[in-house]
């Protein structure tokens, strides 16, 4: 039976994968590669892709495990958050620009490519739509959703960032990120 994210011990896997406990590794692969290959397909958009910045960044996990510090955050927040900068990575490696004179070699462009351009195009849109969403949010919504979101805190460490009490942290969350699913339809 799978073990819930909060019973999970990071901090203890990741210290023993400093130590070289390549069972600590499997372990943490075990209990968060599903949800951690979601995140990477939120961002890459292609499973192919998602798989590889996973492996990729269960590398980086191991090789960098030893430079966790449980005072700058969880364990559970610094696994996230090398696959989102590890799925961004890939995204910026993957994106370059194309200029296009002629029709030529617009036909030279095969279909992939067509739909991956489409694709980072349809992606900075979003992205651009994300970003005026978020400056239509206050300040403490704003900041508490990317605490949350970009940095990977936990509520109460995001209680702790903003000097506020954990409840009022939760409503501006959820009401923030209510405002954010209006704003982006």
């Amino acid at each position: 039976m799978p073990i819930a994210p909060d019973q999970f011990d990071y901090e203890a896997a990741l210290h023993a994968c400093a130590r070289g406990d390549r069972q600590a590794l499997r372990s943490l692969y075990d209990h968060e590669a599903p949800r951690l290959l979601g995140v990477a397909l939120r961002i890459v958009r292609e499973r192919q892709a998602a798989e590889d910045v996973v492996h990729d960044a269960f590398v980086s996990i191991w090789t960098k495990a030893g430079t966790f510090e449980a005072g700058r955050g969880t364990g559970r927040g610094w696994v996230y958050s090398i696959v989102r900068y590890q799925a961004l990575d890939a995204i910026r490696a993957g994106t370059r620009e194309v200029l296009v004179d002629d029709e030529e070699a617009l036909d030279a462009i095969d279909t992939g490519a067509a739909v991956q351009i489409a694709d980072a195009f349809e992606l900075r849109q979003d992205l651009g739509r994300l970003e005026h969403c978020l400056t239509q949010l206050d300040a403490a919504k704003r900041n508490s959703i990317l605490y949350a979101y970009v940095d990977g805190c936990s509520h109460s460490e995001i209680a702790e960032r903003l000097k506020s009490p954990l409840g009022t942290v939760k409503a501006w969350i959820k009401r923030g990120m209510s405002a954010l699913r209006e704003c982006m339809v």
